[in-house]
């Protein structure tokens, strides 16, 4: 900046003590002048404004026509453009200096002028509806400031906005109206027009140190000094004095310092929007890896999760290119991620995405997630690949029943667990009181049209409020699809009222249910309106668990905040008398659910024991529901590994189930394509699908497992798992086999499940280490998928959508299952006909089916064939967007085993503790 460094610290505290904090001109002149004397060094470079555009390429959207928090928005239009204008306005000037005896210093005033012009230029060629704003805070309404600026501004296409406080406004107030400003993304300079007394420490350092353009916070002042600006701002003030000083030296005209100062200000709000534009666009990693030592034997999982400390979400989340007003704090160990984030990286390419599916597990799992975090594991920490884990949401029936948590195991582990397994940050909560709410909403619906008249109804659903009856917003969506366009109560005819008031539905034909999100095996069936104030209004109906609830499916494959409040609209909870579908709208309650599920929809991060990052979000079980986490959880974390990272996704249960339904309804929703799926294999599954004895969940394995039996090895190889690549292969998608790999497992076993698997068709297979080694115990398997991807693989979807729905399920049954043929209940054909009248012919098909056979029948190992598969019930869930009938008998509220998990489970209530969790 300067020659001498030592003069250079001098002078700039000299300047900002004079300039900055007193603001006078005279006294600033006389005073350096003298010093420039003593150091004839000094020589102004880059500090001075004007000396780069900073333009950028990536396209903003604009800024909305309305002003910043209801402000007044004061935006002067330039009357001319180019060269001419600039000269213009400094003829102006001169005119004015002229008049008044100054004419020497104009050429300062007409360089400024330029150079922000320039910039504005370069920024606006790029971004064509780049407008910066500058907002000015002043005590009192005096309007001399803002008139000082509106033609300088008008010239560079700048806005301004004046927000004027009590003349004796207090420190708190400026310090609220500055926090203000500071989160207005449409404000990119704040310069505060304000006494001396007003300007305290608190005030100037509550200012965004980005934003303060005339550069006088704690922050900027330090960054002057020592001589760093690539951040901050100089002080227009004193960037003004020196540029006098360095063109006419002692013949400078103070009168100039204030015109340049005002332009200067401008020039730091036109830079400041510049670096803003900048901070949008991608930015590369930098992730800092955690680093493991594993142990033998291997301690539980969570003596594992809590000897990791993990790196805080902000640090993190700057590692992986995330703004900070990107990120919402959940603690310390997890934070939501908005969805802002999408329209930031819009062009931003995709990165490779990776399904991890399974063979037919065994009631034990056969550890999908261990082997998704122990991939990511091994592409970001050791092969230094960008990339994300994107997995579902336990539910707690399973925490507290039988299988446990769902945050890997071992070193390969989403950290920490216990809060990954308990509660998360809510969105389950959320769910269980969104869908309660629907559930409480038909019931009093019911009550009260069994109880009141129409017009008691109307009076009621339309109230008079200070004289006025209004329609509420989702009251006239409700009209308009009676075909009934009118918005004043008053001249609805009673049969419209009457089509208005009256749900009617059947108590027979209500299709939703309660949940809660526990295995509680008493509540499948149950009565409700038992009460005498619910004068005779008694029903069966049932509880769900909440993961099965349709708004957890509208969750995972919402696409933004508009579509899934949509979708939660179009939700159908039963049937009318007259046979229409009745939805969550006409109840009302759709705007509720949306504001219940605003956050909800927000995936969380968090990462795992190798300090790789991963979205958990929804939590959709796969037997009964879709089986995947959400779908903006995975655009998310594509946009952000970039074109050469990978995100690593898992499907629930095993590929006939998960798999297929990721392709088939998780892509069609998405419009994703995966590059390769990672399918995982077990030796002591594949033992069961050979012929082994079954397995049980808390009992101990049969020898079969435990000794090495190469003959039961292949025939499950040659049966389920060649089943389960022919699946894969129908979508046009390479498979990789993981071989997860446990201590009882022999080489010639592992050995001969890659061989076999290759023989099927497999990429590559290898086995895998991660649950003892971390990522480095599955680094073969990363190099394996990388591999994969190279060649680009032809997607293609199982069937047409607009197939008839029978043909659809015939299509899965057959292909997937091996079955020979389907056959329909009487209520099944029933159900079909219904939904081909009301049009939902054309929706994708959810098969809810057990996951422990390819078959229907959960006993049935390897790869049944000859069988006919039986369809019960079909039903529709319109919201979520799918039709799913029911194979067999399928229950969607699980019970709790003679002996849970929660056996185990306490807490220290000194350490706070929690042992038990696995």
């Amino acid at each position: 900046m300067v020659d001498c460094d030592n003069c250079a610290s001098t002078m700039w505290r000299f300047l900002v003590k004079s300039l900055t904090v007193h603001k006078d001109p005279e006294i600033g002149l006389v005073k350096l002048i003298k010093k420039k004397s003593a150091c004839s060094s000094l020589r102004t470079h880059s500090a001075r404004p004007g000396s780069r555009a900073g333009g950028l390429s990536r396209r903003c959207p604009p800024l909305p026509a309305g002003p910043p928090n209801g402000r007044l928005l004061l935006r002067t239009s330039s009357s001319s453009t180019g060269g001419g204008a600039d000269t213009k306005l400094a003829v102006d000037f001169g005119k004015q200096a002229q008049k008044e005896g100054r004419v020497e210093c104009d050429s300062s005033v007409r360089e400024v002028v330029q150079s922000t012009k320039e910039a504005m230029v370069a920024l606006q060629r790029r971004n064509p509806a780049v407008q910066p704003l500058l907002a000015i805070v002043q005590a009192g309404e005096d309007d001399i400031l803002l008139e000082a600026h509106k033609e300088m501004a008008g010239k560079i296409d700048l806005n301004i906005i004046q927000i004027c406080l009590a003349k004796d406004c207090t420190e708190d107030e400026i310090v609220e109206e500055v926090l203000k400003l500071n989160e207005d993304s449409r404000v990119h300079g704040v310069y505060l027009h304000l006494p001396p007394a007003s300007l305290t420490s608190r005030v100037l350092n509550t200012l965004k140190a980005e934003k303060d353009v005339d550069g006088i916070s704690d922050v900027n002042i330090g960054r002057l000094v020592r001589g760093d600006l690539s951040k901050g701002f100089v002080p227009p003030i004193a960037s003004a004095v020196l540029d006098l000083l360095e063109k006419h030296g002692e013949f400078a005209q103070k009168e100039f310092v204030p015109i340049l100062n005002n332009l200067c200000i401008l020039y730091n709000v036109v830079h400041s929007y510049s670096r803003w534009l900048q901070e949008q666009q991608y930015r590369p990693w930098r992730l800092r890896s955690l680093k493991l030592q594993p142990m033998t034997p291997v301690p539980s999982d969570i003596e594992i999760s809590r000897a990791q400390k993990p790196k805080s979400m902000n640090q993190l989340a700057e590692e992986i290119g995330l703004l900070p007003e990107e990120l919402e704090a959940y603690g310390r160990n997890k934070a939501k991620v908005q969805l802002s984030l999408l329209d930031r990286l819009h062009t931003q390419p995709d990165g490779k995405y990776v399904l991890v599916a399974g063979i037919t597990p065994t009631p034990l799992g056969e550890g999908k997630s261990t082997v998704t975090i122990g991939l990511v594991q091994a592409l970001s920490a050791h092969l230094k690949f960008n990339s994300f884990g994107c997995l579902r949401q336990p539910s707690q029936g399973p925490t507290f029943g039988v299988k446990g948590g769902a945050a890997g195991g071992g070193y390969a582990q989403v950290i920490p667990m216990e809060e990954f397994n308990l509660h998360l940050t809510g969105d389950i909560h959320a769910i269980t009181a969104a869908n309660n709410l629907v559930a409480a909403a038909i019931d009093a619906r019911m009550l009260h049209e069994a109880t009141q008249s129409d017009k008691a109804l109307f009076n009621r659903l339309v109230p008079t409020v200070n004289g006025v009856r209004r329609f509420s917003p989702i009251q006239i969506s409700r009209l308009r699809r009676l075909g009934i366009n009118k918005t004043d109560p008053a001249t609805l005819t009673p049969q419209e009222v009457t089509s208005f008031v009256r749900l009617d539905l059947d108590p027979s034909k209500i299709t939703w249910q309660r949940v809660v999100d526990t295995n509680d095996r008493f509540l499948r069936k149950i009565t409700v309106g038992q009460a005498s104030t619910e004068k005779g209004q008694i029903r069966e109906t049932g509880f769900d668990i909440a993961v099965a609830s349709e708004i957890m499916a509208i969750l995972a494959l919402a696409d933004s905040l508009l579509d899934m409040k949509n979708r939660l609209a179009r939700m159908v909870v039963g049937t009318s008398r007259s046979g229409q579908p009745v939805t969550a709208e006409d109840l009302g309650v759709s705007g509720a659910l949306a504001v219940l599920m605003k956050d909800a929809i927000k995936p969380t991060l968090m990462q795992t024991l190798e300090g790789t990052p991963v979205f958990v979000h929804a939590g959709p079980f796969a037997n009964i529901a879709h089986g995947n986490s959400s779908v903006l959880a995975d655009k998310l974390a594509l946009k952000l590994v970039g074109r050469d990272g990978f995100v690593v996704t898992e499907a629930g249960f095993g590929a006939d189930i998960g798999m297929e339904k990721f392709f088939n309804i998780k892509c069609r929703a998405s419009g994703l394509r995966p590059s390769v799926v990672v399918l995982v294999a077990t030796v002591r599954a594949l033992k069961m699908h050979g012929g082994g004895p079954n397995v049980s969940a808390g009992a101990p394995l049969p020898k079969e497992y435990i000794d090495e039996n190469l003959g039961l090895v292949a025939d499950g190889c040659y049966s389920n798992l060649r089943k389960q690549i022919q699946i894969a292969h129908l979508f046009g998608v390479p498979v990789v086999v993981a071989v997860n790999v446990f201590k009882t497992d022999t080489k010639a076993e592992i050995d001969l499940v890659c061989q076999i698997a290759k023989e099927c068709g497999a990429s590559d297979a290898v086995p895998c280490h991660h649950w003892a080694k971390g990522g480095q115990g599955c680094l073969d398997l990363a190099k394996a998928v990388n591999e994969a991807t190279i060649t680009p693989g032809n997607f293609q979807f199982l069937y047409n959508i607009e197939m008839p729905i029978v043909e659809k399920i015939r299509t899965i049954a057959q292909k997937v299952y091996g079955a020979d043929d389907i056959e329909l209940s009487p209520e099944a054909k029933a159900k079909i006909d219904y939904y081909n009248q009301q049009d939902y012919g054309s929706l994708p098909i959810c098969m809810a089916k057990t996951h422990l056979s390819l078959s229907h029948m959960p006993d049935k190992k390897g790869a049944p064939t000859g069988f006919i598969l039986p369809i019960r019930d079909v039903r529709a869930s319109i919201g979520a967007g799918f039709i799913y009938p029911l194979v067999g008998t399928m229950s969607t509220m699980p019970g709790l085993p003679t002996r849970p998990c929660f056996y185990d489970i306490d807490l220290d209530p000194i350490t706070e503790e929690i042992t038990g969790l696995f």
